[in-house]
């Protein structure tokens, strides 16, 4: 179905047309047996100590106000991740934002954390109970000048609502945000957070989420780091605005974060790595690049317990999470691997 479309929803605008999925999954009729796939239970594992029925999730940046993650559980993901979210409303960058780059299956945005803010997104969760586990990615204003100070905003209000939140520190779009990638300002951060958990008696999971265009030095200051200060897991990775040398697409120099296919090794290499000298206790989930079964098993096999995608629904449409649990169960039986926990960080 999704390939008769394709054609009409890539002839619109990318914005126009991911309003128009948003409009669309308003009004989700499909059942949530429609989408999902028998022996399943392969693929149930653990995120954050929390049951999921498997392990993929679909990425921040889709649902940005947290408007439709029901009808996403309907189209079986394990997990959804809102966001992301900031203290106040905010309109983004000026259009037009979102570059669609066919030819190397990948898009190009700099939306610049366009949401309706913390207090609408805290309403709109108590209305409407997550029929999963949601992830709640925060971040700061684009106008702040203290944004260590919005993250801290932002968790105060939210943590209530979702089963984890992420501390997006990786966005290239929010001018200074990366700096949090630096060992001073990271550890300030990190010390913060801890510091407002223990006073509001906050138990919830925290993840980083951590940039792809980071060096070795960068690597391990941060691994040590993370190692220190407990935080629950690292989301690997955001995008890149990087690495445009071997892209093809007419667009590929548009200013912004790139994602798809071209990060896809990128980001699993860093898994590797980072699943290396991690504590074990602290999750690793893998985004970038993922779009089959085949893709997210090459990076849950690299370090990753649970996957996350979103360029691969653009192109791949919303059958997407059914597709990757078919292969992923084909994958397992042919390893003879019982349980897709097992198989996580074998050949890191």
């Amino acid at each position: 179905m999704f390939s008769i479309l394709r054609p009409y929803i890539f002839s619109l605008d990318p914005e126009a047309a991911h309003d128009l999925a948003i409009k669309s999954l308003k009004i989700n009729f499909l059942p949530e047996s429609f989408f999902s796939v028998k022996e399943e239970e392969i693929l149930e594992t653990n995120l954050f100590k929390k049951k999921v029925k498997n392990p993929i999730g679909l990425a921040a940046g889709f649902d940005k106000s947290a408007e439709v993650y029901n009808s996403l559980f309907k189209l079986g993901f394990g997990f959804v991740e809102v966001g992301t979210i900031t203290p106040k409303r905010q309109l983004g960058n000026p259009k037009p934002r979102i570059f669609r780059l066919e030819k190397d299956e990948a898009l190009i945005n700099r939306l610049g954390f366009n949401n309706h803010g913390s207090e609408i997104v805290a309403k709109r969760i108590s209305e409407n109970k997550p029929m999963g586990i949601l992830g709640i990615n925060i971040g700061p204003n684009h106008d702040t000048k203290n944004k260590s100070e919005d993250f801290y905003i932002c968790l105060s209000k939210l943590y209530s609502y979702g089963d984890y939140l992420t501390i997006n520190i990786s966005s290239p779009n929010t001018e200074g945000l990366r700096n949090f990638h630096e060992e001073n300002s990271l550890i300030k951060l990190l010390e913060g957070l801890n510091r407002l958990k223990k006073d509001k008696n906050i138990d919830k999971p925290l993840a980083l989420k951590l940039s792809p265009d980071i060096d070795e030095k960068e690597m391990s200051n941060i691994i040590e780091i993370i190692n220190k200060y407990n935080i629950d897991g690292i989301i690997i990775s955001n995008t890149t605005n990087q690495n445009r040398e071997k892209l093809s697409d007419s667009k590929k120099n548009e200013v912004g974060g790139l994602s798809g296919k071209p990060i896809k090794d990128i980001s699993t290499n860093l898994i590797k790595k980072f699943h290396k000298e991690l504590n074990q206790n602290i999750t690793i989930i893998g985004v970038g690049g993922v779009d089959s079964g085949k893709s997210a098993f090459e990076k849950i096999v690299a370090g990753a317990s649970v996957i996350q995608l979103y360029t691969g629904m653009i192109y791949r449409g919303p059958g997407i999470a059914k597709e990757i649990k078919k292969e992923l169960i084909s994958i397992l039986k042919n390893e003879k691997i019982r349980n897709i926990s097992e198989a996580v960080g074998i050949n890191a």
